[in-house]
């Protein structure tokens, strides 16, 4: 499992690279290498490399609020000894990603993002309520995911402030609800597997001529509908501790605090939700004094904070639509 996988020693190239990719993961392979003033072929090579060994992957995802999925985080209380049991029949359901077990070892946390509500409550009222090793749940729906000022990095800062801002994509738009179609979908299914699967498979995959596939992804990116994200397991960057928080701030001070966490280097993500606490983080930290550290330096700086609670997460068991599987987290490339 991932607590026993090792450091593959990532070397500077290799982060500058994962670097950008999280700030553009759909950034032609050329303009990755101009900006990282390297070749184009040695920029595949890497991608090549890091990505067949199973260590790196763009993933293009719909944001949920922006297409109208329906989105919560769930915790699930087991009897004692049914935890991995429950983690794993909820990781092969296509509506769930960041499956994980906390560390006390008889509760699952988890994301589900359905397309209607009859299948969300469907999981949360009838499946879910009636497995025998289910004690209890709480859903939280998302209301809104905080982003970054510029591209989100675990570590130190590997590229400087010119190489991100040549690598930033257009800010998006706000615009309403966007209504997605079934070729959408399909080819959502394939950026889902590969973010930077190119535009003749994409084709492929929807009915639709390569030129009509550029323009739409474009607009479900520009419209802010579809983000891409680097996955990435964070033990191969020396991050060995992670925790999901649920944090508690005064409705007036939310927007706030969620923009702050979201620019912390410890913070992948964050979200303001429904529930007893309003915002939702996950932590990524090198070690336990690291994350005290972060709980009374970072987090405990701020001052709107009034209620923190802490889940050190134990085992993952599924990423975003990922599979674990103790030793290459990722497909091969096709």
């Amino acid at each position: 499992m991932l607590e026993n996988m090792t450091d593959h020693g990532f070397d500077l190239l290799d982060r500058q690279l994962v670097q950008a990719l999280m700030i553009d993961g759909r950034a032609a392979f050329s303009r990755l290498a101009a900006v990282l003033d390297t070749t184009d072929q040695t920029v595949i090579r890497r991608y090549r490399r890091l990505r067949g060994a199973g260590l790196l992957r763009v993933l293009g995802l719909p944001v949920g609020e922006r297409v109208g999925l329906f989105e919560s985080r769930l915790r699930i209380q087991c009897v004692p000894g049914s935890a991995v049991a429950i983690a794993e029949a909820l990781a092969h359901r296509p509506d769930t990603g960041w499956v994980k077990i906390f560390s006390g070892g008889s509760e699952v946390g988890c994301m589900v993002s359905s397309r209607t509500s009859e299948d969300h409550e469907a999981l949360l009222l009838r499946k879910l309520p009636r497995t025998q090793q289910v004690t209890g749940v709480s859903a939280q729906s998302l209301l809104h995911q905080y982003a970054a000022s510029s591209g989100h990095w675990m570590g130190p800062a590997e590229l400087d402030e010119q190489q991100i801002r040549a690598l930033q994509p257009p800010a998006s738009s706000q615009e309403d609800t966007i209504r997605l179609d079934d070729s959408d979908h399909a080819m959502l299914s394939v950026l889902a597997r590969d973010g930077r699967a190119g535009y003749p498979e994409l084709a492929k995959a929807t009915g639709r001529s390569e030129s009509t596939v550029r323009r739409r992804l474009e607009y479900l990116r520009g419209s802010g509908a579809l983000s891409f994200e680097v996955e990435i397991l964070p033990v191969h960057l020396g991050f060995r501790t992670e925790a999901t928080l649920a944090v508690t701030v005064a409705p007036g001070d939310l927007a706030e605090v969620g923009r702050a966490l979201a620019d912390h280097p410890q913070v992948p993500f964050v979200a303001a939700t429904t529930g007893a606490s309003n915002l939702a983080a996950t932590v990524l930290c090198q070690d336990q004094r690291a994350l005290y550290t972060y709980m009374t330096e970072g987090i405990g700086a701020i001052g709107a904070v009034h209620q923190l609670e802490v889940l050190p997460v134990l085992r993952h068991v599924k990423r975003a639509g990922l599979l674990s599987d103790g030793s290459r987290l990722f497909d091969p490339p096709r």
